[in-house]
């Protein structure tokens, strides 16, 4: 393949790059990422689960996660505040009774002080005093995020000048910090640094184009030398490796 067939092919998936709910489907094959966490986010939540328990998923994404739990529905409710998240929420959500409602977990959660059994938030935004608020006697808030330098080492290979960090207050050390002053006892903290490698220079492309917060101002054109040198890496050594930042909570309001 010539380099301009290569950089067509690259254009296509920059063209064809966006998600609905948090579906990466279009990649599955290409790439692989945390599949050695040293938790289970699942797990966890089902740990603490019983079917009476109410519980809140903040920036839900389009539900997929909260509907894989196969926990009553009257007793589901969901926050998201990306645009096309809200729309799918509407369709899928509610026409099932669950309580869905536009809204950031940044900010006031839209739902009455002790309303929650349980919280949770899979790479989404949270405020501790919000969480703490909703959350009855005993709660429990159950969190994976994404962490301050998840995937640096790819925007640093791609993007020049490397931007700043996007969330640098995300560490595991200043969020348990932050809910243990909200007045939650910590139950459980863990921070893995694991592998994400991507098999075509292609699926890279259409990654950090839906990735826009960590590989701002990407594009073809603007990174085509970090992109011809991915590709030189693929070759030699069959995979484009970067690394992924998560952390793990485990909360309890008193």
């Amino acid at each position: 393949m010539t380099e301009q067939e290569r950089i067509a092919l690259w254009l296509e998936e920059e063209r064809i790059a966006h998600i609905c709910g948090w579906d990466f489907s279009h990649i599955n094959g290409r790439y692989t990422e945390q599949n050695d966490l040293p938790w289970d986010y699942r797990a966890a939540i089902l740990s603490y689960l019983r079917p009476e328990m109410k519980i809140l998923d903040i920036d839900t994404g389009g539900g997929e996660f909260l509907l894989s739990l196969g926990h009553p529905m009257e007793n589901l409710a969901a926050t998201e505040a990306y645009p096309p998240n809200v729309q799918l929420c509407r369709e899928t959500l509610l026409p099932l009774g669950i309580d869905f409602r536009p809204g950031s977990g940044k900010g006031p959660l839209p739902f009455d002080a002790e309303n929650f059994d349980m919280v949770i938030d899979r790479h989404g935004d949270f405020n501790a005093a919000e969480i703490f608020r909703v959350l009855k006697n005993g709660g429990i808030f159950i969190t994976q995020q994404v962490g301050a330098e998840n995937d640096r080492a790819l925007v640093e290979l791609l993007l020049s000048p490397v931007p700043p960090l996007p969330f640098p207050e995300q560490y595991l050390s200043i969020t348990k910090e932050a809910f243990e002053k909200a007045g939650f006892a910590i139950l459980e903290a863990q921070e893995a640094f694991r592998p994400i490698r991507f098999f075509d220079v292609g699926a890279l492309v259409w990654f950090a184009r839906i990735i826009e917060w960590e590989f701002p101002g990407f594009s073809v054109e603007s990174c085509r030398a970090g992109l011809l040198n991915a590709q030189r890496i693929l070759e030699e050594k069959g995979a484009v490796e970067g690394t992924v930042h998560r952390f793990f909570l485990v909360a309890r309001k008193p």
